[in-house]
């Protein structure tokens, strides 16, 4: 049976970003059809990060023809290069299509909020110079990264041939000793949505990721009460 979705989630994601999609897909209830489009992005480098953001406007406006209720732009690490760049994206996203707009950046603070987390666990695939902005990111809004790692890779699509089970073992590396509220597995390109509930029972803590707090708060914004189960405690809230 084909089921079309009564809401619509617009999404921009990286060019080489080949999990966002299947990740956020398992996590979205069918009433909610996801379209998505994406922005060039092969490196880390500032430059590169900063480069995804010269046709925003356009992609934005081209993906509002098909009249979503709200779109996203789904980069972690250029949503939080800074405090203020979040609220800029997005604000450029509605100028450009008259649609409400969320980052993620703006996920991972709400879904933190919810929880009710300061201490911060942070794993990432990470170059160290973004690992490094993502951690003073956090500690702008008033978290407190206790412990983390980075594994220095470089591009989306080198990330998503990381195994689940080497991100597994990164997470239980760098918890081992560390009390901290909530672990967070940075990257919108790695595979680790289906990690979350094994890794909470083995860490006794809330563990998200970047793909899990998108569909998470974008659900939010959207009104959609539809029950996801299996990706973690954060939907239980």
């Amino acid at each position: 049976m084909i089921t079309y979705g009564t809401r619509r989630l617009g999404l921009l994601v990286p060019s080489g970003n080949s999990v966002a999609e299947t990740e956020l897909r398992a996590m979205l209830p069918d009433d909610v059809t996801m379209l998505a489009t994406r922005l060039a992005l092969r490196g880390s480098s500032e430059a590169e990060l900063m480069a995804m953001l010269t046709d925003l406007d356009n992609a934005a406006s081209l993906l509002g023809h098909a009249e979503p209720d709200v779109i996203a732009f789904h980069c972690t690490a250029v949503s939080t290069f800074a405090p203020h760049l979040a609220g800029e994206i997005t604000a450029r996203i509605t100028a450009a299509t008259g649609r409400p707009a969320i980052a993620t950046a703006d996920a991972i603070l709400a879904a933190f909020r919810m929880l009710g987390t300061r201490r911060v666990l942070l794993v990432t695939p990470y170059i160290r110079p973004v690992h490094q902005r993502e951690i003073a990111y956090l500690t702008a809004n008033g978290l407190t990264v206790v412990a983390g790692s980075c594994l220095g890779v470089d591009t989306n699509a080198e990330m998503a041939r990381i195994t689940p089970e080497a991100i597994a073992a990164q997470v239980h590396d760098v918890a081992a000793g560390v009390v901290a509220d909530a672990c967070f597995i940075s990257c919108t390109a790695i595979r680790s949505a289906g990690l979350i509930a094994d890794l909470e029972a083995s860490l006794r803590m809330p563990v998200i990721t970047s793909n899990q707090v998108l569909a998470w708060h974008a659900l939010r914004v959207l009104g959609v009460k539809t029950q996801v189960n299996g990706f973690g405690r954060l939907f239980q809230q």
